[in-house]
C-alpha cells in the first residue's frame, strides 16, 4: 500500500484520495475503509464530492488544517462535510448548515458519530440566524442549490476571518438554465470580487458537470 500526502490532512492511497477516519469503524456513504500501520483511512469518492473532485483535478490551495473551524453551507447528508470533519480533527469544528429537513435527518446520524460536526437546520441566506453560535471561522465551504449563490457567500463572509478561505462549487443550472455556464460563472465571480480575491478556478469534469469549483481568499 503506497500512501502519499497531498496536504496536511488528505492522502493518496495507491492513487485514490482518502482522509484519516475520525470516527473509527464508521462509514458515511458506503466508502471503503483501509487500515495501514494502525491508522484507519476512508476512501473519498470524487464522483460523490466536489471538493474531492477539485483535489483530484490538481487544486493547489488545500488549506483545511487540523483545528480549523469551518462553516459548511449546504451540508446535505454529510458526504463531503464528514471528510472535512476528518481533516480538521477533534480540535476543529464543522458547522453544518442545511435547509432541507429530509437531508437533515441523514446528516444528524453522521453528526452523532462525530463530535466536531454541529448540524444546524437553517437557511444559509440568513447568516445572522446562526452568527452567535458560529462566531468567526477559518474556512467557508459552499455547495448550495440556490439562485442567489453569490449573495449567500457575501452574507456569510461576515463570519469569515480576514484572509480566510472560501471554497465554492458554483452550480450554473441552479442560477440559470437559459444562460451559458461560462456567463453564469463570470457573473458570480464579478459579484464576489469586491470581497474576495480569486485564487483558483477548477473545472471538475469528468467527476461533475455544469459546476465550477473556485477557491477564494477574503480581502
Amino acid at each position: 500500500m503506497k500512501i502519499k500526502s497531498v496536504s496536511e490532512c488528505a492522502f493518496l492511497i495507491d492513487g485514490k484520495l482518502a482522509t484519516l477516519n475520525l470516527a473509527k469503524g464508521q462509514r458515511v456513504y458506503g466508502e471503503e475503509l483501509l487500515i495501514h500501520e494502525g491508522r484507519e483511512y476512508r476512501l473519498w469518492n470524487p464522483y460523490r464530492s466536489k471538493l474531492a473532485a477539485a483535489i483530484m483535478k490538481g487544486m493547489r490551495h488545500i488549506e483545511l488544517r487540523r483545528g480549523d473551524n469551518v462553516l459548511y453551507l449546504g451540508a446535505a447528508t454529510g458526504t463531503t462535510s464528514s471528510h472535512i470533519s476528518d481533516m480538521v480533527g477533534s480540535e476543529g469544528t464543522v458547522y453544518c448548515v442545511e435547509i432541507s429537513e429530509r437531508s437533515m435527518r441523514d446528516l444528524l446520524r453522521v453528526c452523532e458519530a462525530r463530535e466536531n460536526m454541529l448540524p444546524m437546520l437553517k437557511d444559509a441566506m440568513d447568516a445572522m440566524a446562526y452568527s452567535d453560535e458560529v462566531g468567526t471561522v477559518d474556512v467557508i465551504y459552499q455547495d448550495v442549490a440556490a439562485k442567489d449563490q453569490a449573495e449567500i457567500l457575501l452574507r456569510n463572509s461576515e463570519l469569515l476571518k480576514s484572509g480566510g478561505i472560501a471554497y465554492v462549487a458554483i452550480k450554473s443550472q441552479s442560477i440559470s438554465i437559459s444562460r451559458a455556464p461560462s456567463e453564469v460563472y463570470g457573473e458570480f465571480l464579478e459579484k464576489v470580487s469586491r470581497r474576495f480575491e480569486i485564487l483558483e478556478r477548477i473545472d471538475i469534469e469528468p467527476y461533475d458537470s455544469l459546476h465550477l469549483f473556485v477557491v477564494l481568499r477574503k480581502r
